[in-house]
């Protein structure tokens, strides 16, 4: 499974592989139980985790570079039920995130989408993008 096939969906937990689209939605399989089925678009939103964009001090940075400083952290990831835990890790592996523009609901999910990647073995990359020719 490819990182560039995830999707987050509005209104649902998780994070979904795109399977196959259709005009009025998608069809997307479930990382967490593995299910596939339907889903419309006039219902839900979806976003690419590789489209994805955290505020930074500086420029923003795609939500990537995130988990693999997630990844290269030696530390342990806090309960999403503790804010003041997920405020405090983020603290010491991504110091440069805006905390006051990047939510504690926002960092929480980015935990929750952490450890999804890593029970289904994901390595978060950005797909390689073809070079254009002059």
């Amino acid at each position: 499974m490819e990182y560039s096939k995830l999707i987050s969906i509005t209104g649902l937990n998780g994070l979904f592989e795109l399977v196959g689209s259709k005009t009025d939605g998608a069809i997307v399989k479930s990382l967490d139980d593995k299910t596939t089925k339907f889903v419309s678009s006039r219902v839900h939103n979806f976003s690419h985790l590789e489209s994805i964009e955290v505020y930074t001090i500086r420029e923003n940075v795609n939500l990537v570079e995130v988990f693999q400083a997630m990844g290269k952290s030696k530390e342990a990831l806090p309960s999403d039920k503790d804010a003041a835990a997920v405020k405090a890790y983020f603290q010491k592996v991504y110091a440069d995130m805006d905390f006051d523009r990047v939510y504690t609901s926002d960092m929480k999910k980015m935990i929750k989408w952490f450890s999804i990647l890593n029970a289904n073995n994901i390595e978060p990359k950005l797909s390689e993008e073809p070079e254009e020719e002059a």
